[in-house]
């Protein structure tokens, strides 16, 4: 997936300011896109200008006292064009990445303990992760086929994190137990 659909698939029902959109690239924030899509703030400044001068975006220049002025961007009918096209193309399934598998694939050279609190680590790490997704889930998510649509595909990818983070949960669980007896 390209940065520019990251970026307009939170536009296309929410203009904001680029520092705003940087914002829901955080994954700090509740319901960020930054729980499945990762983006600095010069990367996405930098697509900003790219996607404006594609005519994806539009950008209303505010003014603003004791202050720089900012710009608020949208999705065009260009934008949205592009983006249900992307919708629409077929997806392959995106290689997965992990330090933590390529250490434990060698982890045979160093002191198993070292390993086993790796693990520890990051089954602590996907705990924290669930529960965050599961106060998501109770805040606004409690009935989830009552919800209009837009809401209902957020809370697809939030149950996917779920379950996500249960089967890392359940992984952990079970190498700890394989590696600590020997």
């Amino acid at each position: 997936m390209a940065l520019a659909h990251a970026i307009l698939s939170v536009l296309i029902n929410s203009p904001c300011s680029g520092y705003d959109l940087a914002k829901r690239f955080d994954k700090s924030v509740e319901g960020s896109v930054g729980f499945f899509w990762e983006a600095s703030f010069q990367q996405i400044y930098r697509e900003l200008n790219r996607l404006e001068e594609q005519g994806w975006l539009q950008a209303e220049k505010v003014l603003q006292e004791n202050r720089p002025d900012k710009k608020i961007y949208s999705v065009t009918d260009l934008g949205k064009q592009q983006l249900c096209e992307w919708i629409a193309t077929a997806e392959t399934a995106t290689p997965f990445k992990s330090d933590l598998l390529v250490k434990l694939y060698a982890g045979y050279l160093v002191n198993r303990e070292i390993i086993l609190t790796k693990l520890e680590t990051h089954q602590s790490q996907h705990q924290q992760r669930l529960a965050v997704y599961q106060e998501i889930e109770k805040k606004f998510f409690l009935q989830p086929q009552e919800l209009p649509d837009e809401l209902k595909f957020q809370y697809v990818t939030l149950r996917c994190g779920i379950q996500t983070e249960k089967a890392w949960l359940a992984w952990c669980a079970e190498m700890i137990a394989f590696l600590s007896n020997p």
